[in-house]
C-alpha cells in the first residue's frame, strides 16, 4: 500500500467532514469550508472521528491517486483547523511592500510599482522594519491557493544567484555563484 495513502486522518475538534454521493469531500471547520472532488475509484470513509482513504486495486494509477487524495484531504483538514502561513522576504536596495486593503503594492526596482490584487480568502500583512528587509506574511486556510499566490509574487522578481536580490521565502537557502574574478590571467 501507499505509505501516505494508508495513514488515517484524525479529525480535530470542530472539524466536520462529509462525503457526498458524487464522491465530493466537504470539510468544514472554524476557519472556513473546502471541497474536493475525489476520483470515483477511490473510497473515502469517516468513522468515529477518523478518516480513511482506500483504493480498489494495486494498479499504478490507483496507487498514485491513493496518496494524492489522502494528502489533499489532510491539507484541507489542517487548513480549516489551523490554517497555513507563508512569509516572503524582499531582498534588495529600495525594495518595499505595502498592503492597501486586498491590494499588495510592491516596489521591486522596476520603473513602476507593481500592484497585485489578492483573493479574499488570503489575509496579508507587509512589515518593514528599520535596517531589515520587508517581509510579506500571507495566511489562508486553502494550501493550494496560498501556494499559487506565493509563487505568483515570487515570479515578479526571482532571487538572482550573485547577490541574492529578489523575493525569497524566509529561511530559504539560495545557491550562490561566484562573480567574475578580477585579474585572472
Amino acid at each position: 500500500m501507499s505509505r501516505i495513502g494508508k495513514l488515517p486522518i484524525t479529525l480535530p475538534a470542530g472539524v466536520n467532514v462529509q462525503v457526498e454521493a458524487d464522491n465530493t469531500v466537504v470539510v468544514k471547520g472554524p476557519l472556513g469550508t473546502l471541497t474536493q472532488k475525489v476520483d470515483p475509484d477511490i473510497t473515502v470513509k469517516v468513522e468515529a472521528g477518523v478518516l480513511t482513504v482506500s483504493r480498489p486495486t494495486d494498479q499504478k494509477r490507483h496507487r498514485a491517486m491513493h496518496g494524492l487524495y489522502r494528502a489533499l484531504i489532510n491539507n484541507m483538514v489542517t487548513g480549516v483547523a489551523q490554517g497555513f502561513t507563508v512569509k516572503q522576504e524582499l531582498v534588495g536596495v529600495g525594495y518595499r511592500a505595502e498592503m492597501k486593503g486586498q491590494l499588495l503594492e510592491m516596489s521591486l526596482g522596476f520603473s513602476h510599482d507593481i500592484v497585485l490584487e489578492l483573493p479574499s480568502e488570503i489575509k496579508a500583512t507587509a512589515v518593514t522594519d528599520k535596517r531589515a528587509n520587508p517581509v510579506i506574511t500571507l495566511t489562508c486556510h486553502d494550501k493550494q491557493l496560498l501556494g499559487q499566490v506565493t509563487a505568483k509574487i515570487r515570479s515578479l522578481r526571482r532571487p538572482e544567484p550573485y547577490k541574492g536580490k529578489g523575493i525569497k521565502f524566509v529561511g530559504e537557502q539560495l545557491r550562490r555563484k561566484a562573480g567574475k574574478s578580477a585579474g585572472s590571467k
